[in-house]
């Protein structure tokens, strides 16, 4: 079977992409190992179908989302605006965004992963220039200057002018392309869990970093809280093995009582925090995006966004390209790695070296890092120049 684009992988990033190419002259496959379940639509119910996995959806990424037509459809009375944001030091140390202060509506959009997967899936069913292979698993890739062929695990055969790995940071498409990978693993846990609080949020997102790691509370419609903890390996297994009751106190006292007492809504879950950059993102016929090209420590809460601005990137490059000819031509792919390559560096670069300074328990640097949290705080230039980025990524 011939296509022009073989997608592999149907999480966000690799539905995203189906999605913005739906007004194309491009002929699209999608490949998919697992039919997606997701909890009923129309339901507000936190106790029984709440999804632990959430994300913060920066503005621009919202925009892109409403662009490909799926904002517009998403349940919002499950999601949450971002209007301030409260970073406390593990000293006397802080810094306060707020939305109002920088001239917008929010600073991000809190929302379920299943949400916006849920309604990719439902859009893309439907999409007319997209033929769906799911369940279906890989089972070769052999690349040549014309086009690209995958076999499927049940013998079929897709060709295309351009294959694109969306298939998470164990992707197998980049695998078997051979493309080198570098890890850098933070021997942590990234801990989620949501929460009822006692107290208001009123939009205010918490982030604290604290000598047991980095605590994160976002908030979530009604009196709602999403957690995400990210800390030493040990400390969260001790974490997972704490009754409910003890979770939410711990959880609390650890977030200094800011929303009072906390009642537990979704059982507590982990996933292992490493760094991975891919040595290329790019080969002829051949593109990575999302967390097949590269993780990042979630402290900055852009790994999501990172995968929908290259999304947003490679469809630009391909509907951009004069009568969306050769889609697989490796310039225009470089054109899209360069395109990508710096920002991806710098966020990459920036959050490692945050994770390690605040990691640092003695010495100098402890004082420093707190002195710059509140210096930063009295700077407004600074200020806002970290929130426009933060907005437009």
């Amino acid at each position: 079977m011939d296509f022009d684009i073989v997608i592999v992988g149907g999480g966000l990033a690799g539905l995203a992409l189906a999605a913005a190419l739906r007004r194309s002259s491009l002929s699209v496959a999608l490949v998919e190992g697992v039919v997606p379940v997701f909890p009923a639509r129309g339901t507000a119910d936190f106790s029984t179908t709440w999804d632990s996995r959430v994300y913060a959806i920066s503005p621009a990424n919202a925009r892109f989302l409403e662009q490909i037509g799926i904002w517009r459809h998403l349940d919002h009375a499950r999601m949450e605006p971002v209007r301030a944001m409260q970073v406390f030091g593990d000293g006397k140390g802080r810094l306060d965004f707020s939305a109002y202060d920088s001239g917008v509506a929010e600073l991000a959009w809190i929302l379920e992963s299943s949400l916006m997967q849920a309604e990719l899936w439902e859009m893309v069913k439907r999409q007319g220039n997209l033929t769906m292979f799911c369940p279906a698993s890989a089972q070769a890739l052999a690349l040549d200057d014309a086009a690209v062929e995958l076999t499927l695990t049940d013998g079929r055969k897709l060709r295309a002018r351009l294959i694109v790995a969306a298939d998470g940071a164990d992707s197998w498409t980049r695998s078997a392309a051979c493309i080198e990978v570098a890890f850098k693993n933070y021997d942590q846990l990234g801990i989620v869990a949501n929460f009822a609080a006692a107290l208001p949020h009123r939009g205010t997102a918490f982030q604290w970093f604290r000598p047991d790691g980095i605590l994160a509370w976002l908030p979530l419609p009604g009196q709602h809280l999403s957690m995400v903890w990210s800390t030493a390996t040990a400390h969260g297994e001790e974490l997972l093995s704490l009754s409910a009751n003890a979770l939410c106190e711990r959880v609390a006292a650890a977030g200094g009582h800011a929303l009072g007492a906390l009642e537990l809504v979704t059982p507590p879950s982990a996933f292992p925090l490493r760094l991975m950059r891919a040595s290329r993102t790019v080969l002829p016929r051949l593109a990575l995006v999302g967390d097949a090209a590269h993780t990042l420590h979630p402290l900055s809460g852009h790994g999501i966004n990172l995968g929908f601005q290259d999304v947003q990137a490679l469809a630009h490059a391909l509907l951009a390209s004069p009568t969306q000819g050769d889609c697989g031509d490796f310039s225009l792919l470089r054109g899209f790695e360069r395109a990508r390559k710096e920002e991806v560096f710098m966020l990459q670069t920036a959050t490692d070296h945050l994770q390690r300074l605040f990691d640092v328990r003695r010495g100098p640097l402890v004082s420093l890092r707190n002195v710059g949290l509140s210096l930063t705080n009295h700077l407004p230039v600074v200020k806002d120049a970290l929130v426009r980025y933060a907005l437009a990524s």
